[in-house]
């Protein structure tokens, strides 16, 4: 698991600022949250992936905790699955052509709808009757065009959520700006995303704790879900 590591004078500045309090949300109302779980694929998670990323497989116990307390506290889950944009490549031609013809090439085949890097992690618990799954074909799952996410939790009503995932420090990170900017309130679990290194995951967690959202472990987000969690059992 990555060493987790907050500035400690960003906490204070922040704090301050806040009237003594860290966090902005105390509270949570589970009709109204969502658990968005970013590219936890196959071809991230896995050893040897295209895309690997070895604390994705660490993360993993975490994800499947919050992923039970939103379902049990009456809240919704959507797995979120990075996809080629099929038939139009040349609209993101700026990232392809970051890579040699043969890596590109690699990297969209392994995102193909229905191809074996694409599928989510085995690992994850999802509940087909009630957790959803929607592909993206960005970074960020809010950019226009990307995916019907946006859409999709503002006619459920939703305003607040909670971004687990990989890469910490690019879809998630990206996923999370975007939601702050549409006036989404933003939970980012600490020990729930994954990146290469210690060191660009906590860049993101303090990026996102200046001022994009929360920043809350497995155990703070599972005490802010507890009450609804005891009213449903």
């Amino acid at each position: 698991m990555h060493k987790i590591q907050l500035d400690p004078d960003l906490v204070a500045r922040l704090t301050q600022a806040r009237g003594g309090r860290l966090h902005v949300l105390e509270t949570l109302d589970p009709a109204r949250t969502a658990h968005i779980i970013v590219d936890m694929q196959n071809g991230f998670v896995e050893q040897g992936a295209p895309v690997e990323v070895p604390i994705a497989r660490e993360i993993v116990p975490n994800v499947n905790r919050i992923s039970q307390a939103i379902r049990t506290a009456g809240g919704a889950n959507y797995f979120v699955q990075f996809t080629t944009p099929i038939g139009d490549l040349d609209s993101w031609s700026t990232f392809y052509g970051r890579f040699t013809q043969d890596i590109a090439k690699g990297h969209q085949d392994a995102f193909t709808p229905g191809a074996h890097h694409w599928q989510l992690w085995p690992a994850l618990d999802i509940d087909s009757a009630a957790d959803r799954t929607i592909e993206k074909k960005r970074f960020g799952a809010f950019i226009p065009g990307t995916c019907d996410l946006d859409t999709e939790l503002r006619a459920r009503g939703i305003d607040t959520l909670i971004i687990s995932g990989t890469l910490t420090n690019c879809c998630c990170e990206s996923t999370a700006r975007d939601a702050m900017q549409l006036n989404y309130k933003v939970i980012f679990a600490t020990d729930a995303n994954a990146a290469l290194s210690d060191a660009e995951h906590n860049a993101t967690l303090n990026n996102m704790m200046f001022l994009f959202a929360d920043v809350m472990s497995t155990d703070e987000i599972e005490a802010l879900l507890q009450p609804a969690m005891a009213e449903a059992n």
